[in-house]
């Protein structure tokens, strides 16, 4: 098994990738995909447990706001992030990949960022722990709530912005799937680095672990509404130049 392990982690791996998955994840998902590949689980199937592990992993967040309870969550969080990478990597080894396999995949994306959102506020409600204005706020402080609110909003506004640019209509060029799958190597310049750089630090799941070693996931909530506020704030600026010229 370890040797279709190491040919899956080969001919599926993205091109373009976090380094947390090029050395940790995709070689667990490898793992993976070489002891299912040969049943009659479907890349879909396995979206679907994704999504239902990482709802566990939310819910373990909520119910258990200690040190060591958030461990315990972010290691489920981690095993569906595994899964979540194993999904496409078994589409493409079995010649599955297709745009509305990809489609699947982003939209519970999606919806894990919004539970994610809630679930960090309602954490850090019943923990107490720091806020915006890095002061510390009792548990049960309404505040925390407050943000969960407006953090959900965040997030699936920056996921709405994110489709809406990226449709074939506003984009003028359909998405291959080669292109979803981020298969094709591409060239950075210094500009795409500093977003590679910004993708990493709103890829949660590449440094979440460290947030619950330092028992700071209150922190992590509010870096990660602050980056996609700031991903809004420029998406929206880029719209109304665009749009609102007369």
């Amino acid at each position: 098994m370890l040797t279709t392990a190491a040919r899956v982690y080969r001919e599926t791996r993205k091109k373009n990738d976090q380094l947390f998955n090029v050395y940790v994840m995709r070689p667990l998902a490898a793992g993976v995909v070489a002891a299912v590949h040969r049943t009659s689980l479907t890349p879909n199937q396995v979206t679907l447990a994704n999504l239902a592990v990482f709802l566990v992993a939310a819910a373990l967040l909520v119910a258990l706001p200690t040190w060591r309870g958030g461990l315990v969550a972010v290691a489920v969080l981690e095993a569906s992030y595994c899964l979540d990478c194993a999904d496409g990597m078994l589409a493409r080894w079995k010649k599955l990949a297709s745009k509305a396999g990809h489609l699947f995949d982003f939209f519970t994306d999606e919806l894990k960022a919004v539970v994610l959102a809630g679930a960090l506020a309602l954490r850090a409600w019943r923990a107490g722990g720091l806020g915006f204005d890095a002061a510390a706020w009792a548990p049960g402080d309404a505040r925390f709530l407050l943000a969960g609110i407006a953090g959900v909003a965040i997030i699936a506004s920056a996921i709405s912005l994110t489709n809406f640019v990226r449709s074939p209509e506003l984009s003028g060029k359909a998405t291959t799937v080669e292109a979803y799958y981020e298969t094709v190597e591409q060239k950075k310049s210094a500009g795409a680095r500093l977003a590679t750089f910004l993708r990493f630090l709103n890829h949660y799941p590449s440094h979440i672990w460290l947030w619950a070693l330092a028992g700071r996931l209150d922190a992590l909530l509010w870096l990660w509404l602050a980056l996609n506020l700031l991903y809004l704030g420029r998406g929206w600026l880029g719209l109304l130049l665009r749009f609102g010229r007369g």
